[in-house]
């Protein structure tokens, strides 16, 4: 006899590793017939560890670890398609980005013909930080903001350390 309980769903799965600067958070998800990475979060060291459970989490683990390891590691992921046409451009764009380099907000507005505002707040809403690396886009005047954080904090403190391992300051 069939259950009648409620059936569970595995098309998205989020696990927790641990990471130098404190844990990342991996949320993999099913679309279109096909399982992509549809977030990436900066998490405090505090976080509970949750190992992955599909072959894509774990695929997604073991990049990351490989980026701790090597930061020219270059991330080959399915990421879930999100954003808006702006947010696209400015991600696109700093995907350009060579490791060991940086660029400011003002010369990505530049070349995608918009505002250095603008682009910080796309870098702050992108959904995929390490994947698509933000870190690398700094103010014209220093450091910049990080994740929506424009003050020393948890998430600046990331940013300096990405940049320290990449060999920028």
């Amino acid at each position: 006899m069939a259950s009648s309980g409620p059936k569970l769903s595995f098309d998205l799965q989020y696990c927790v590793i641990e990471a130098p600067f404190g844990c990342l958070g991996i949320e993999t998800e099913m679309v279109d017939g096909g399982l992509m990475v549809s977030k990436i979060d900066y998490l405090p060291a505090t976080s509970v560890l949750k190992k992955p459970q599909n072959q894509l989490a774990k695929e997604a683990a073991k990049q990351c670890n490989a980026y701790f390891q090597n930061p020219h590691h270059q991330f080959d992921l399915p990421l879930k398609p999100r954003g808006t046409e702006h947010q696209s451009r400015v991600w696109k764009r700093v995907l350009e980005i060579p490791v060991g380099k940086t660029s400011t907000y003002g010369k990505i507005a530049q070349k995608i013909k918009s505002g250095a505002r603008a682009v910080g707040t796309a870098c702050g809403a992108n959904p995929y930080p390490l994947v698509t690396p933000c870190h690398r886009v700094v103010s014209a005047q220093g450091l910049g903001g990080f994740m929506k954080e424009d003050v020393p904090g948890f998430y600046r403190q990331i940013k300096i350390w990405l940049l320290q391992h990449e060999g920028v300051i």
